[in-house]
């Protein structure tokens, strides 16, 4: 078993550390949410978290970790007489982002359960972090299907496996701790709000903490067991630091003041249902038997709205989550002066400035901690939007996106079989039944009608005698599924003189804005191709985040002439590119234009050139006819009937406008 790195050698993110050993002390607190750039400690701080947590007492032989004081009832491997039981570390259990559903919950035995009615069960990881750790690096990419598995078991406290009628329970109760990184897309909200507490990691800008990580690192990669040695004893204490905050817990007084405050302040920043309050409480409450604390003070209440508000904050991907913490102070000093908000008592001097103090630390204990790279990305109108070359004088200051709107939904017609998604059709693990067939490799689905099927002719060559259905396992057959997937919704925006017009402008990008909006609701990955000038530029690659796409898109200067056709061609090595990286993830192209085209010879043919490209392959395509005035060419529904696609208006984009807008993609592509 290799050794992790120490936790107290982590050096600084005294965030991350100080949310971590909260939920170590109060696993009520409901788990920690870590976003950042990569190489900044993330994975390497959780990992290292499980070897601080207490032992946990088991019965022995139990597969579902049943405390041997309150066994479950239920437990598969049940039922269990209360008493003495045996140890074992705490667990820290990995998801891994391509899990399967079995893997995750478990699997029974099909076969043996309808020729023998035995449950016979495997846990799955869902039952190997009960009373223990699960953790899910990349978070963010986890399919939608184990998402919602997840979210049963963290709002149940237990799985359920379900078969055709065969069902098994065990409770599932869990630190739920999960690392992001925004740049790869963000996550669906009913995961999110699951998350008790959020923090934001990034690497320090400081050569000195810079050199420590290095230094550590080094010194870790070059003998793990004898770092490990020299932090023993900071380990040790803060281990021992965490149980005495536990046996000090239930004793910590939550006063009314502090209520008071905890309640302004959720109502005051907004924040939706009940979970926040309750969770603001909760660490509040970690946060005093941390200090070694029986009362919580106004400093517990502020620092516990820093770490749990601040992603519960964000009403659509593309709003930064953050806490204004000028607006907190105040609120907190409005309130303040009741009765158990303990203004008027003196700070703890082992405290942060707030709360319930700074994490142990060793020496110089500051900056990130990791295998390396800051990842910072560069701000916006800092070099972050790449500038179209041959864009001339005649260059326009970006134009701000009018209010994004709800659009009506875009698939690429035909079944495929990308990424689990909300968008086209697509063969799935989930959805609805559509077949029947052999399993390829472990059965996972079964079609009950298609075996029972399959097995009935041979009962009396097999020498059935009873009521019961002797099945084999060549009988078996796998339910085939019908349901959604995600696809690569590729931008391509004219940037160009005729498009500058900065009511105009103003308006295209709030039409792609509403679609990006759409994209990030349906878990497609997005992508950004700008041309104007004499060139065209891939603004974005095909990524997860649409904050990324809008970023680009917010920054997106306009001017010069129209090179339509190089804006096709590079979006057609976009996808070419794409292909090769991720076979089974099918394109939408959608073109926002005006249909103009202008500079070089014969700009209008080389244009027509260029999207029959598309037709021939067959990428569903739609454009957005961004033309104005009382005169119109046309020219955009001509590019749509070059790509095999459909056109569009600014104003048919709207939900309420075009009905039958997919019909029309899907009837023009066939």
């Amino acid at each position: 078993m290799s050794t992790p790195f120490p936790f107290t050698a982590v050096v600084g993110q005294d965030d991350l550390r100080l949310a971590l050993l909260l939920n170590a002390v109060s696993p009520a607190v409901g788990g920690v949410l870590v976003r950042g750039e990569k190489g900044t400690a993330k994975s390497t701080a959780v990992r290292a978290l499980s070897a601080l947590l207490p032992e946990v007492a088991v019965v022995p032989g139990c597969r579902f970790s049943c405390d041997p004081a309150a066994p479950d009832p239920s437990c598969p491997d049940g039922p269990h007489e209360a008493g003495n039981g045996g140890t074992r570390p705490s667990r820290m259990v990995e998801l891994p982002v391509g899990a399967s559903e079995d893997r995750l919950v478990g699997a029974l035995d099909i076969e043996r359960a309808l020729a023998e009615g035995v449950k016979a069960f495997e846990p799955g990881l869902l039952a190997d972090a009960h009373r223990g750790i699960l953790y899910v690096d990349e978070v963010n990419l986890l399919h939608d299907h184990l998402v919602d598995l997840l979210l049963d078991a963290a709002a149940m406290g237990a799985s359920y496996v379900e078969r055709e009628g065969v069902s098994v329970r065990h409770a599932s109760k869990f630190l739920l701790v999960g690392t992001m990184n925004p740049e790869e897309g963000e996550l669906r909200p009913q995961l999110l709000d699951r998350f008790g507490l959020t923090v934001e990691v990034a690497a320090s800008r400081e050569p000195d903490q810079r050199v420590e990580v290095v230094r550590r690192r080094l010194a870790y990669d070059d003998d793990p067991a004898g770092f490990a040695t020299r932090w023993a004893d900071e380990e040790a204490a803060v281990r021992q630091r965490i149980v005495a905050a536990r046996e000090l817990l239930p004793s910590v007084r939550l006063g009314d003041g502090a209520l008071r405050q905890i309640a302004a302040t959720c109502a005051a920043f907004e924040v939706d249902g009940m979970r926040a309050d309750i969770v603001m409480a909760r660490t509040a409450t970690a946060l005093a038997a941390w200090a070694g604390r029986t009362d919580v003070l106004a400093e517990d209440v502020r620092q516990a709205a820093l770490l749990a508000l601040p992603h519960r904050r964000r009403r659509n991907p593309f709003d930064a989550p953050g806490l204004d913490e000028d607006k907190l102070d105040e609120t907190l000093e409005e309130f303040s002066g009741s009765e158990g908000s303990g203004d008027d008592d003196e700070p703890d001097p082992d405290g942060p400035g707030g709360g319930g103090g700074q994490p142990p630390s060793g020496p110089q204990d500051e900056g990130p901690q990791d295998e390396g790279g800051s990842g910072a990305q560069p701000e916006a109108g800092d070099g972050g939007e790449p500038q179209a070359s041959g864009a001339g004088s005649g260059e326009q200051a970006a134009a701000r996106a009018s209010e994004p709107f709800r659009t009506k939904m875009l698939s690429v017609p035909g079944l495929g079989d990308g990424a689990a998604g909300r968008r086209s059709r697509a063969r799935t693990e989930h959805g609805r039944t559509t077949g029947a067939r052999r399993p390829r490799g472990a059965l996972t689905k079964l079609h009950l009608a298609a075996t029972v099927q399959a097995a009935a002719p041979h009962q009396r060559a097999r020498g059935r005698s009873g009521p019961g259905l002797v099945v084999r396992r060549d009988d078996l057959r796998q339910a085939t599924r019908e349901g959604r997937e995600g696809n690569l919704v590729l931008f391509v925006v004219d940037a160009s003189g005729s498009m500058a017009a900065r009511q105009r402008m103003s308006a295209v990008k709030g039409a792609v804005l509403s679609l990006l909006l759409d994209a990030y609701q349906r878990r497609d990955k997005v992508g950004l191709v700008t041309f104007r000038g004499s060139a065209a530029e891939v603004a974005l690659p095909p990524t997860s985040s649409v904050d990324a796409a809008a970023a680009r898109l917010e920054t997106l200067p306009t001017g010069g002439r129209t090179p339509l056709a190089a804006g096709l061609l590079r979006a057609h090595e976009v996808l070419r590119v794409e292909r090769l990286r991720d076979p089974a993830r099918r394109a939408l192209v959608v073109v926002v234009t005006d249909g103009r085209a202008t500079g070089g010879p014969e700009p209008v043919a080389l244009a027509g050139r260029a999207a029959r490209l598309f037709a021939s392959e067959g990428v569903a395509s739609v454009v957005v006819d961004c033309e104005s005035g009382p005169v119109r060419l046309g020219l955009a529904g001509q590019l749509a009937g070059e790509l095999g696609g459909t056109a569009v208006t600014l104003d048919e984009l709207r939900a309420d406008s075009i009905a039958g807008l997919v019909k029309d993609v899907q009837r023009r592509a066939a």
